[in-house]
């Protein structure tokens, strides 16, 4: 409410009423209560990334079930090594390269994707734990899995070549899209990535040179 007062010519005078927002930032207690609000919003908006962890063991399934279509293939490739034709031992390897480069796009994803958005593996006490599962981060497991892709689509499209006799021209040709704008984006993503980390090395040096100044200021007052 606003308060009358008294001037000195005798006329009332209206003061405004007082801002209690700035009371309130003020309050001990509801700094508090906010800090306490924000704390358990953070602590669980951070353990929500534990719900990741069963879409990367669906993808550890994902390898087993690879893995019994690969020995399906590899009986089946047995069954005709003596009596099948050349074009069919080298379809039926290439359908073997095929699961087996899918399965290591699947265990990139898993390992890679678990350490940048899930949690650390101690990996301490694995003697053959390999170097990239630890050193791998975001931005090359996206050009990782865009080569793993290319890899894969390559294969399809030389399984295609090989069995160009019973597959039509407009499955050859988009095949051959398909392949080449896989390449197109990987290249790409290659780029970008080389160029924002030579824009990166350049601001590097700048930014040093700038906190170096702000520093040797406050040294060159008191001088």
């Amino acid at each position: 409410m606003n308060a009358k007062l008294v001037g000195l010519s005798g006329r009332d005078v209206v003061a405004p009423a007082p801002n209690l927002s700035p009371l309130l930032r003020t309050n001990p207690m509801f700094e508090r209560s906010r800090e306490t609000i924000e704390s358990v919003l953070e602590k669980t908006l951070f353990a929500s990334r534990w719900l990741l962890a069963p879409f990367y063991l669906g993808l550890a399934v994902g390898i087993g079930i690879l893995l019994i279509k690969f020995m399906q293939e590899l009986f089946q490739l047995a069954l005709i090594a003596v009596s099948g034709s050349e074009s069919d031992a080298i379809l039926g390897v290439l359908t073997l390269v095929d699961l087996a480069l899918t399965g290591s796009l699947l265990l990139i994803v898993i390992f890679s994707g678990y350490e940048n958005f899930v949690s650390k593996i101690d990996h301490s006490g694995h003697r053959d734990w390999p170097e990239w599962m630890s050193a791998i981060d975001f931005t090359a497991l996206k050009i990782k899995l865009l080569g793993s892709i290319v890899a894969i689509s390559a294969i399809q499209l030389l399984k295609q070549f090989m069995a160009v006799k019973t597959a039509s021209d407009r499955e050859l040709m988009w095949y051959a899209i398909i392949h080449v704008v896989f390449v197109v984006s990987s290249v790409l993503l290659a780029v970008s990535d080389r160029l924002s980390g030579e824009a990166r090395t350049r601001t590097g040096p700048v930014d040093a040179q700038a906190k170096s100044s702000v520093a040797e200021a406050p040294a060159k007052g008191k001088a």
